[in-house]
């Protein structure tokens, strides 16, 4: 459920924390356990946009009863609709153990500000496709994931407020979000098919961990391919980053023969793209490209086609 793409990312940001560690406090599991701790945000990030999309809904029962409390109650106050707040997609959310576990797990339940809440239920409320919703007494399966598929597209998603928030509280949320829409739609679709407790299947779990030992590893090999296609440019003065993904991309090259090397120069060239420097994405581009060569000359690739396994 969660890409490859991601599963790179966090790998890349471990070994960038590894490098950053003061020498001798890297221990043995060290960097497995940071590798789990990224993935583990990624989990906590999505089981946490579910829980704010159930408190949005379920506000509805808050401002019924709050409007019902005021001291001299208007009709309108006295008839707020809550249909919203037994959204079926709710249920589903709610009663999964997994998605409970995830709460209390990560202490989630707190974060939710309840002003934020308000303005999201308010902002909801004012659609016209809201209004709609509320008019119909029917709760048609298509209908109730279309106000669900609405409340997280176009209000929770679009909402700046809650952007900040996300940011304040999530360290890589940037690095989550476009997948977070992915995530959340098919979980619209096929909520039965998910697993809070592992949304990372074994398969990725395991190229992840693989990856990150891997370049480890292999490091000094990578670097002496690496170095002399630098030509004139200084080692120490390249990006992180860059040197990073280069020791990334070559460990795919050589050590897993189910990724095509085309994915893998693509890959790297759009994270060198998003997070080092404008011009990292044509230097690793142009430094991956000649170590291909190279070794396919050397006949140093081994792939398999996955197809035909």
């Amino acid at each position: 459920m969660i890409s490859r793409r991601n599963i790179r990312v966090k790998v890349m940001q471990t070994l960038y924390a590894l490098e950053t560690m003061e020498p001798g406090t890297v221990k043995p599991g060290t960097a497995t356990s940071l590798l789990n701790e990224k993935l583990d945000q990624t989990s906590q990030i999505f089981t946490y946009l579910l829980y704010c999309l159930t408190r949005v809904a379920q506000y509805a029962e808050i401002d019924a009863q709050t409007r019902a409390s005021k001291h001299l109650p208007s009709a309108e106050d006295l008839q707020v609709n809550t249909k919203i707040a037994g959204n079926e997609f709710i249920y589903q959310i709610i009663s999964d153990k997994g998605f409970q576990v995830n709460l209390e797990q990560w202490k989630l339940k707190h974060l939710p500000e309840q002003e934020m809440l308000r303005k999201l239920y308010n902002t909801l409320t004012a659609s016209d496709i809201y209004k709609t919703y509320i008019q119909d007494p029917s709760r048609t399966k298509a209908g109730e994931k279309e106000i669900m598929e609405y409340l997280y597209k176009e209000v929770i998603s679009k909402s700046e407020l809650f952007v900040q928030h996300m940011e304040d509280n999530f360290l890589h949320w940037g690095d989550d979000q476009d997948m977070m829409d992915l995530l959340v739609a098919n979980y619209m679709h096929k909520p039965h098919l998910f697993n809070f407790l592992q949304l990372i299947s074994k398969e990725k779990l395991e190229y992840a961990k693989e990856l990150l030992l891997t370049v480890i590893d292999k490091k000094e090999y990578c670097l002496e391919l690496i170095k002399p296609k630098l030509q004139n440019w200084d080692p120490e003065r390249i990006a992180a980053v860059d040197m990073l993904l280069m020791e990334m991309g070559v460990c795919e090259f050589l050590y897993f023969p189910t990724i095509p090397t085309k994915v893998t120069i693509n890959e790297y060239i759009d994270l060198a793209k998003a997070y080092s420097t404008p011009q990292s994405g044509q230097f690793v581009n142009g430094i991956l490209d000649n170590i291909l060569k190279d070794l396919d000359q050397a006949s140093q690739i081994k792939k398999i086609d996955r197809t035909k396994k």
